[in-house]
């Protein structure tokens, strides 16, 4: 029924050529990638997905930081250490290669910042860490009122001396598990503020 209720709209929409939207909603799960980064020798690795919520509801979850380790699968830690300026501080720990290494952080997350005609961007970086680098980028666009196309990239540098194809593929599948669950939660917030406005009307 969710991808259903995806596609009815899309159909409808002002320029009928939102070919990526259309994809990822046929998809229903995340599209996996990776990109590179000016200046790392790391590919980050990201994953896209559609969600069935309006854009204001995902930028809510994705800025709920400290909440990640409830609902995000292998957040072991998420804890909100400082706010100012709109920024906010945010203490994470993760386990990665199959356990084999469990990384820290202290990220900075910026405030959305606006990015391309309608979307969003909201961007972490390491502030400490027992890691060389650690970096992450949120993509939101509207794709119409009640529909959302979201994207996450991930770098991570570790201090061992492995190779990006070891470790590109590990950030992939994190962001993958990172927006499905994003999807997820934003969907039931979604559904449930749209069960509550029906029982006022009611």
């Amino acid at each position: 029924m969710g991808l259903v209720s995806g596609l009815v709209p899309l159909a409808a929409l002002a320029d009928g050529n939102d070919a990526e939207a259309q994809q990822l909603a046929q998809k229903r799960a995340a599209q996996r990638y990776n990109v590179e980064v000016p200046g790392s020798s790391i590919r980050a690795g990201g994953a896209a997905i559609f969600v069935d919520a309006p854009i204001a509801v995902v930028r809510k979850v994705v800025s709920e930081y400290g909440k990640y380790a409830s609902y995000i699968p292998r957040f072991q830690k998420s804890k909100v250490i400082a706010k100012k300026d709109k920024k906010t501080d945010v203490y994470l720990q993760v386990p990665i290669l199959n356990g084999a290494a469990t990384v820290w952080s202290l990220t900075r997350f910026e405030p959305p910042a606006k990015e391309g005609t309608n979307g969003e961007r909201i961007e972490g970086k390491m502030l400490e860490g027992n890691v060389e680098d650690l970096r992450a980028w949120f993509h939101m666009r509207p794709v119409d009122e009640n529909h959302t196309v979201l994207k996450l990239e991930l770098l991570i540098a570790l201090k061992l001396p492995l190779p990006g194809k070891v470790v590109t593929p590990e950030l992939e599948y994190a962001s993958d598990q990172a927006v499905t669950a994003i999807r997820d939660r934003s969907e039931d917030k979604h559904k449930q503020s749209a069960k509550n406005a029906s029982a006022k009307r009611d």
